[in-house]
């Protein structure tokens, strides 16, 4: 529901010139959608699906999302870097 937010859309825009694409959700007791938004909203997915695909891989093999004991930003980095590198020689 974040993504959805028009505010923070444009505010990363602006600063960060990234542009953020999510698909068109029906509002409250809309039966169906039009034919383009349905049209766009597959291509948002079928582009989101293989990187959720990736992502839900990595938690899966490495577990990456136990990293409650690290205080410092080097050692997220070095966490998530050792996890995948591990992740990617098992594959």
């Amino acid at each position: 529901m974040a993504f959805i937010d028009e505010e923070w859309q444009g505010l990363m825009y602006t600063e960060n010139n990234i542009e953020i694409l999510t698909p068109v959700k029906r509002k409250k007791g809309q039966k169906q959608l039009p034919f383009w938004d349905k049209i766009y909203s597959s291509a948002i997915s079928s582009i989101k699906q293989p990187i959720e695909s990736l992502n839900n891989w990595l938690i899966e093999k490495t577990n990456i999302q136990r990293a409650s004991k690290i205080r410092s930003s080097e050692g997220l980095y070095s966490f998530i870097f050792a996890r995948v590198a591990c992740s990617l020689i098992c594959f």
